[in-house]
């Protein structure tokens, strides 16, 4: 269990935030092009000082608690996970919490607001 414990805990991370797009309308997931196009440069990036980092002597990973795939570079599957992963569970906070924030103005302006944000609880 404890070499696909950090996949299970990302994956844990994605269930966990999928209600901010099904319920709260984050469309982070219904615009892909803009959601590959933000997740690339994190990606590439990253990934890039992983392995230089690596190569240098600077840090690795336990064999133990990783399931031993490696990406080119040496970079372990599991690293590229969360180089995805992060980013999509912040952007589908941030687009929630900026139409809570929306919906929260237009109801004190009393205008229209959508069905799923009218019931939030008064105090957010």
């Amino acid at each position: 269990m404890s070499h696909v414990q950090y996949l299970a805990l990302m994956g844990a991370c994605l269930l966990i935030t999928l209600p901010l797009e099904l319920v709260l309308g984050a469309r982070v997931y219904r615009r892909p092009r803009r959601l590959l196009l933000t997740l690339l440069p994190v990606v590439v990036v990253y990934t890039a000082w992983d392995a230089a980092m690596i190569a240098r002597g600077s840090w690795g990973y336990d064999p133990e608690t990783t399931t031993g795939i490696l990406l080119p570079l040496q970079v372990p599957l599991e690293e590229l996970v969360f180089f995805v992963v992060v980013p999509i569970c912040g952007l589908l906070t941030y687009e929630a919490v900026g139409n809570v924030l929306r919906a929260v103005r237009r109801i004190r302006s009393g205008e229209a607001v959508p069905a799923v944000l009218r019931d939030l609880p008064r105090g957010v």
